[in-house]
């Protein structure tokens, strides 16, 4: 049994001195999970593609008190040995890692089935798509969360060694794409996101026997270069209100905040009874539209 003044937030929500990792941590989603982190104290390694971007991220937002920013890379998240190096590089600085997030993900090609005509329906899945777009699409956003994970596995069963049972984990950030029934013009970019969430369950349990978490955030329309098409000179990109209200089935009518998504990453981080959940943050937008 625990005291009250035990239950204090900056107790049981503290993730200071964690060693974390996200992939795709120099823009959106990513580094919003980046800054919660290392605002909180931990130190959290960013590792992508493009280098510029990740340094650029960490000069921008690294806490001016305990927590970092380290950009480590660069990382193509789709190749073994880039997997396999920034493992090492990571393992040359550290003992163990709490927490692994992976975020990288591309939107895929995108076409409108919008015509009750099958033949215009089918010309324009048809010529907008082809199997190279989706081997890419499900590369980067399922298969690359498998192969990433599977290389942290030493060092996240490390950190269950010094933290305790349970304690390190993985978030798998997915979509409600992944969950609705509606294709939203991205059938390769849904369907990919549908085997995210389902990896994630999977992970999950035949992981049980390492102590190592797996969890799923799957987020609804936050700010990002996939959703705002761009980023500014800090990295972060600006999503209107009025353009989630366009789409009229989310009901909080407006994006994700950067504080709402550092909750569900903190959350999840901190509580050891939580193991293969997806959680949606969404503005309650699977509320409206047909999913689970």
């Amino acid at each position: 049994m625990v005291s009250t003044h035990e239950l204090k937030v900056s107790h049981i929500f503290s993730v200071k001195d964690f060693v974390c990792v996200v992939t795709g941590g120099g823009t959106g989603i990513g580094l919003m999970c980046t800054q919660a982190l290392a605002a909180n104290g931990a130190r959290v390694y960013i590792t992508g593609r493009r280098m510029e971007a990740l340094e650029t991220a960490a000069k921008a937002h690294s806490p001016s008190d305990e927590g970092q920013i380290i950009p480590i890379g660069p990382c193509d998240v789709t190749k073994k040995e880039d997997l396999e190096k920034l493992v090492s590089d990571i393992s040359k600085r550290e003992k163990h890692v709490n927490l692994l997030i992976t975020n990288a993900g591309v939107s895929g090609p995108k076409a409108e089935p919008e015509s009750s005509k099958a033949t215009e329906l089918k010309d324009t899945l048809w010529q907008n798509e082809d199997f190279e777009q989706w081997n890419s699409t499900f590369n980067t956003n399922v298969s690359s969360v498998y192969f990433t994970t599977v290389a942290f596995l030493p060092l996240l069963q490390a950190g269950t060694e010094t933290y305790g049972p349970r304690t390190a984990s993985v978030i798998v950030i997915s979509s409600m794409s992944g969950i609705m029934r509606h294709a939203q013009g991205h059938f390769s970019y849904n369907a990919a996101k549908g085997a995210t969430v389902h990896l994630a369950k999977l992970m999950s349990a035949e992981f049980e026997k390492t102590e190592i978490r797996v969890n799923s955030i799957a987020p609804g329309y936050f700010p990002s270069e996939m959703t705002a098409k761009e980023s500014g000179e800090d990295q972060k990109s600006h999503l209107p209100d009025e353009k989630v209200q366009e789409k009229g089935h989310t009901p909080a009518q407006r994006p994700g905040s950067d504080e709402e998504m550092a909750q569900a990453v903190i959350f999840l981080a901190r509580n050891t009874y939580v193991n293969g959940e997806i959680i949606a943050v969404d503005g309650g937008t699977l509320n409206k539209v047909p999913g689970r």
